[in-house]
């Protein structure tokens, strides 16, 4: 697991739940995960870091908050 400083969120800007995704094409969170980020635990964060992190791996690319 790569372990640079995240920033608060994963958000990068491109929500698309506002328009009705269930997962956001800029993060990749699911829409429950965006309304209710801020009051989860750091465990279950870390677990959402995780594997998004894991996804834009294995898409080729690497998650726009550790560029």
């Amino acid at each position: 697991m790569l372990k640079r400083e995240r920033p608060s969120s994963p958000c990068i800007a491109v929500c698309s739940t506002a328009l009705g995704d269930e997962i956001c094409r800029g993060c990749g969170r699911s829409v429950v995960e965006v309304s209710t980020w801020v009051m989860m635990s750091e465990e279950q964060k870390e677990k959402i870091w995780a594997r998004l992190e894991e996804q834009w791996r294995l898409g080729g690319k690497t998650a726009p908050w550790l560029r």
